[in-house]
């Protein structure tokens, strides 16, 4: 792409960031009160550690609210590739890690309302988040998210709001570009002294790709319940559903310049030469996802104990795009994927306080047990000459997964001084119970252990500037989906390693007056045994490991306000993440795959006092790398400008919000995501051109 592209996003980011602390004049947003890095409640300017927030006017800002890129765009080190496709969930990175996963979440652990919404292994889907009823989203990076347990780059909590007086109901549509659909209805208030918040909601797209159409379905209901005096009870339920979300596959580069729409010609095809891969083998998922949760806190003094338990059930279908002589070896295990998982988990925890020498000690000592159940099955998919249908049985086995993982982290503060420590151990068993032995009997088993410590020191150098470093050592597990299967297709791959790393960071925390704040993080990590993508072949990926890798990079961002309503915000990083060692033909000195070296986001924003506000969005990628060999065409940088406009009325008890959001204004053509070592090196996948989304709602208020 030429260099042009992208040299009007980086300017206008540029000048907004060195343009903000000195155009500041009045009020913005300070410190914020976070749960992330301590397990308590406390001003995130506070922490050593690299703490973001998205607030719910963020969250809300002109955004259809269906996927977490919308909101972590504004978030320095997170990367969130929005694949554009459904049925495989977004791509979320954290520093890089987690940028090889083909599908779903791996490396950053998902929390929603205290509950993992990742599992026992590691591997979590951002889909189940419910944003339509956000109150916020924390973002924990850097060496305090290894207290989190099995993963390796960050920790992302999304609040929920309780439901308060007085009572109200909420209706919301959005459309837009390419048949978007959304339909929200909620209620929220207070019985007596229980609160309740109820919302569902569907979402519909055509696709912006060939065979992309989706439905969604979530449902979310909420109770908060007081217990005796300084107790409280939450609950939550949550489900999703998606019944066959097409999944449009990767294309090659050829592809992608010809027609960024288009999928991939077959051209084994004879009966139809012009059909796509994803049209001839009818590629598509399915997804039934129900969980429910409950935390209970119940203080006594200045101390606390929670308790937090959840179930759940998942069940997912998919049809690969693999061809019957790729299916012919008796140890393939067929073109679809047909599970039924049930999970659950019990955190519980004390939190102790009080005085020690001239400061305050907070230590919570706890234990967190997680557990889940598959009974997994593959077939063919195709029965005599048609495909996309489940045919002939060819995997039948049950999987199961426990982990227990005792934690104990402890901050002193006196004065000037914070310090801060913690350690935690992880202890998981895969095991595999094979029924089907026509291919042999792939029933086992392995247990993966490993401990986490973290250390952090924090100087209050002034009331407006903090200093800070941290240390840890992270570990993070093989998920069961990187087990299933080895290089060469056959069996589960029990050889793979964990991978542990040690984490450095240093940091900035800073404030001019009350209308500017600036965060700065410098880091380090240093990894063994990373795993890597082995394979990708149709939906299906292997993975070995490689040897060390070495991640290091700077982290920035300012937020500001300044007079006449006119407010910035800038996120920028830069990441050099590369092979410390060589491995197979791997030279060390490469790049890591699916990584950009440096990311950007800025905005200029202006709210009026009539309920009209208005923003100008600057986002910018560097090229990315799809394969461990740097050798196919990397994803060209980009740099891309969005537009949002918002309205507010109040009519008596009604309150009313418009918004119209215009993305890519400048329509350029860009990739959006990579598939990470594809073996048919369809690595690309395209990103919408110009599009747009016009937004309605409508809240009664009951008096």
């Amino acid at each position: 792409m030429p260099s042009q592209f992208i040299r009007l996003p980086l300017s206008a980011a540029l000048l907004a960031a060195f343009a903000s602390p000195v155009l500041a004049q009045s009020a913005a947003p300070m410190s914020v009160v976070v749960v992330s890095g301590s397990r308590t409640e406390q001003e995130s300017f506070d922490l050593p550690a690299a703490v973001s927030v998205v607030d719910a006017e963020r969250i809300q800002a002109g955004q259809p609210r269906v996927n977490l890129s919308e909101s972590l765009v504004a978030v320095p080190g997170i990367v969130v590739q929005n694949r554009q496709n459904y049925a495989q969930d977004l791509q979320v990175s954290s520093r890089g890690f987690g940028a090889r996963s083909s599908f779903g979440v791996r490396g950053v652990r998902l929390i929603a309302d205290g509950i993992p919404a990742t599992m026992p292994d590691g591997q979590g889907q951002a889909a189940t988040f419910n944003l339509d009823m956000a109150e916020r989203i924390e973002i924990l990076r850097g060496p305090f998210s290894a207290l989190y347990g099995n993963h390796s780059g960050g920790v992302i909590q999304l609040f929920t709001r309780d439901g308060e007086s007085p009572p109200s109901v909420e209706l919301s549509v959005t459309g837009g570009s390419d048949g978007l659909r959304k339909t929200d209805v909620n209620a929220q208030g207070k019985a007596g002294a229980v609160g309740y918040v109820i919302d569902a909601s569907r979402f519909e797209t055509d696709g912006y790709r060939d065979h992309s159409a989706a439905t969604r379905d979530q449902a979310y209901a909420k109770l908060t319940v007081p217990t005796g005096v300084d107790g409280k009870l939450t609950i939550v339920a949550n489900s999703l559903e998606q019944d066959d979300t097409q999944d449009p596959l990767g294309v090659s580069w050829a592809t992608f310049q010809r027609d960024p729409r288009a999928g991939e010609i077959d051209t084994t095809d004879t009966q139809s030469p012009q059909r796509t891969f994803a049209e001839r083998y009818n590629t598509r998922k399915s997804i039934d996802h129900q969980q429910v949760g409950l935390n209970w806190q119940q203080r006594f003094g200045s101390s606390r104990l929670q308790l937090t338990a959840y179930g759940g059930n998942r069940r997912v279908i998919q049809y690969q795009s693999f061809s019957r002589a790729f299916q012919q070896p008796a140890t393939h295990s067929g073109g679809v994927i047909d599970f039924d998982r049930d999970f659950r988990g019990v955190d519980v925890n004390w939190q102790d306080v009080r005085p020690l020498g001239a400061g305050t000690l907070r230590t919570t000592f706890g234990v967190e047990w997680a557990d889940s159940e598959d009974a997994r099955q593959g077939f063919e998919n195709f029965v005599g000459a048609e495909f996309g249908v489940k045919g002939r049985l060819r995997r039948d086995e049950d999987n199961r997964l426990t982990s227990v993982d005792p934690y104990v982290q402890t901050q002193w503060e006196s004065g000037a001084w914070v310090l801060t420590g913690g350690l935690r151990h992880t202890r998981l068993k895969v095991g595999v119970s094979d029924r089907f032995r026509d291919n042999g009997d792939d029933s086992g088993g392995a247990a993966y252990n490993g401990t986490a410590p973290v250390i952090g020191i924090l100087r209050k150098v002034s009331p407006s500037l903090n200093l800070y470093a941290s240390a840890a050592r992270g570990f993070e597990t093989p998920t069961l989906n990187e087990l299933f299967y080895s290089g060469t297709g056959a069996g589960f791959n029990f050889g793979l390693a964990p991978s542990r790393s040690v984490h450095l960071e240093v940091g900035a925390k800073s404030m001019f007056g009350q209308h500017t704040r600036a965060d700065l993080a410098l880091f380090q990590a240093r990894t063994q045994n990373e795993l890597v993508v082995d394979a990708s072949n149709g939906g299906r990926t292997s993975y070995r490991n490689a040897g060390r890798t070495l991640r290091q990079g700077i982290e920035l961002s300012v937020a500001s306000n300044f007079g006449g309503g006119w407010n910035t915000l800038v996120a920028a990083n830069i990441l050099r993440a590369i092979y410390d060692d060589g491995f197979g033909a791997i030279p060390s000195g490469n790049r890591l795959p699916g990584v950009p070296r440096a990311s950007l986001f800025s905005e200029l924003g202006w709210t009026g006092a009539n309920g009209l506000n208005a923003a100008l969005e600057a986002q910018a990628s560097s090229k990315v790398h799809p394969d461990d060999a740097n050798t196919a065409v990397p994803a060209p940088g980009y740099g891309i400008l969005n537009l949002r406009l918002q309205a507010r009325q109040q009519i008596g008890p009604w309150r009313l919000k418009q918004y119209l959001r215009v993305n890519n204004l400048l329509d350029r053509d860009y990739v959006g995501s990579v598939i990470v070592a594809e073996s048919n090196r369809r690595f690309y996948e395209a990103a919408p051109g110009r599009n747009w989304m016009l937004g309605l709602s409508a809240q009664y208020q009951f008096q």
